[in-house]
C-alpha cells in the first residue's frame, strides 16, 4: 500500500487526463442515447406522416391542414371530420377486434392480446387516449384544439396498429418453449373440431374442453372471445340429414360422452 501512495504521488498529475476521459466517455454517452432518442422520435413522425398520407389517399383525412384550417374549409366542416375521424377510429377497433375475438388467430398470433409485449403495450395506451378524446358525436360542440388532439390520437391510434400487428405476425409462436407450441399446435388442430358444422355436438363440446385446457396458462381468453366460442361449438348442424330420434336411443345428457376423433389422436402422436 505504502509502494502504491509512493507512485501515486510521483504522477498525481495523472488524475487530471483520467478525469478528462472519463468526462468525454459520459458526454458521448449521453450524446449517443440523445441521438438514439431523437431518431425513434422521428421515426415515428415519419411513420405518422406516411400514415397521414394513405389516410389521405383513401378520402379520409387532410393532413395538408391544420385541424382548425380544415374546420373554416366550406368544403370539409367540423363535423365531417369528425365523421371521418370516428370511420377510421372504428375501423382500426374492429380490426383490432378481429383478433381479440377470434380464438384461432390469437393462438397463431398470441402477442396482439399480450399486454407485455411492448408494441401491443403502446398500442393499447394509443386505443385508450384515442378512446378518450372521442367526442360523443360528430355534432357535439367540442374545441378546435379538442379536435387537434383527437386527430392525433387517431393518427397514432392507426400507426401504433400497424407497428404491433406487423411484430406480432413476426414473432409468432417464438416467445414460447417447444413444448409450449406443441399444445397450440394441438389447440389449433382442436379448435378446427370444435367449430366443425359436421361434426357431433359431443365432439364439438370434448375438443372445445381440450382447446380451453391446451390453452391454459399459455393465453388468456377474454370473456368475449369464450362467448363468442361458446356459440360456435353450441350451434345447431346445418350440414347433413337430420337424424329422426328413436324412443331406444337415451338422452344425450343420461349417455356416456362419445369416443373423441380417431384423427384427434394420430394428430396428437405426430405432434
Amino acid at each position: 500500500m505504502q509502494e502504491f501512495w509512493q507512485w501515486a504521488g510521483n504522477f498525481w498529475w495523472l488524475i487530471f487526463p483520467i478525469m478528462g476521459m472519463a468526462g468525454g466517455a459520459a458526454k458521448a454517452w449521453e450524446q449517443g442515447a440523445k441521438r438514439r432518442h431523437e431518431r425513434r422520435l422521428e421515426t415515428l413522425r415519419l411513420k405518422g406522416e406516411l400514415k397521414a398520407a394513405e389516410l389521405a389517399a383513401r378520402g379520409q383525412v387532410v393532413p395538408s391542414k391544420k385541424p382548425r384550417e380544415i374546420a373554416s374549409d366550406a368544403q370539409v366542416s367540423s363535423n365531417q371530420l369528425l365523421e371521418r375521424l370516428f370511420a377510421e377510429h372504428d375501423e382500426i377497433t374492429a380490426r383490432w377486434l378481429d383478433y381479440e375475438l377470434d380464438v384461432a388467430k390469437l393462438i397463431a398470433f398470441p402477442a396482439m392480446s399480450d399486454g407485455r409485449q411492448p408494441l401491443t403495450a403502446a398500442f393499447l395506451r394509443a386505443k385508450k387516449t384515442a378512446d378518450a378524446l372521442r367526442p360523443a358525436t360528430a355534432d357535439a360542440k367540442v374545441s378546435e384544439q379538442r379536435v387537434s388532439d383527437y386527430l392525433d390520437a387517431v393518427g397514432n391510434y392507426a400507426v401504433a396498429f400497424e407497428i404491433a400487428e406487423k411484430d406480432a405476425r413476426r414473432l409468432r409462436d417464438s416467445s414460447f418453449t417447444e413444448a409450449e407450441r406443441k399444445k397450440l399446435d394441438r389447440a389449433q388442430k382442436l379448435l378446427k373440431v370444435a367449430v366443425d358444422e359436421s361434426a357431433t355436438q359431443a365432439e364439438r363440446n370434448v375438443a372445445y374442453k381440450r382447446v380451453r385446457e391446451e390453452l391454459d396458462g399459455l393465453i388468456v381468453l377474454s370473456d368475449d372471445a369464450v362467448t363468442v366460442l361458446e356459440k360456435q361449438v353450441a350451434r345447431e348442424i346445418t350440414s347433413g340429414p337430420t337424424p329422426t330420434p328413436t324412443p331406444e336411443r337415451e338422452p344425450l345428457a343420461e349417455r356416456a360422452p362419445e369416443p373423441e376423433p380417431a384423427s384427434l389422436h394420430r394428430d396428437d402422436e405426430r405432434a
